[in-house]
């Protein structure tokens, strides 16, 4: 029973870095997502350069995310797809938002930020439902070996 809630701990303890990092990477997507309002409605080469540098560091935030996940998933067989989360942005529609600064780009921009921003509230979502399970068959573990 030991063994066993000390597996749990260490899920438990690499879930909760990943969704710190799933978190970190969603907030920098929906601050992408305001400066790309703030380009559709005509902010230009600015508001572009920080959207992008936005999504840049949420792709960073992601790739920690994948890391830790990768971890989580050596203690739990069931994370097999949180895995394949991808919010890059083409380098081509990151050229074409900068070279053709005009509402079709930001708008295809948009979309794929507000995709991102979707998946990863998902993953977010899976991870937080099963840390619960997690902590609660920790719970159960403990007052069993508490009992013995």
């Amino acid at each position: 029973m030991k063994d066993d809630i000390k597996e749990l701990t260490e899920a438990i303890i690499a879930g909760s870095y990943a969704l710190d990092c799933l978190k970190k990477a969603r907030d920098e997507v929906s601050s992408a997502g305001s400066w790309g309002i703030v380009d559709l409605l005509g902010g230009g080469i600015i508001s572009g350069m920080v959207k992008h540098s936005k999504m840049n560091n949420a792709s960073e935030s992601l790739e920690e995310a994948k890391d830790a996940l990768r971890s989580y998933q050596d203690e739990l067989d069931d994370l097999d797809d949180i895995q394949n989360l991808d919010i890059s942005i083409d380098s081509f529609l990151t050229f074409a938002d900068f070279m053709f600064d005009n509402v079709f780009t930001d708008w295809m921009v948009q979309e794929k930020i507000t995709e991102a921003k979707s998946k990863l509230d998902e993953a977010i979502r899976r991870i937080e439902k099963l840390q619960v399970q997690l902590k609660e068959e920790k719970r159960l573990l403990q007052e069993q070996a508490g009992q013995l």
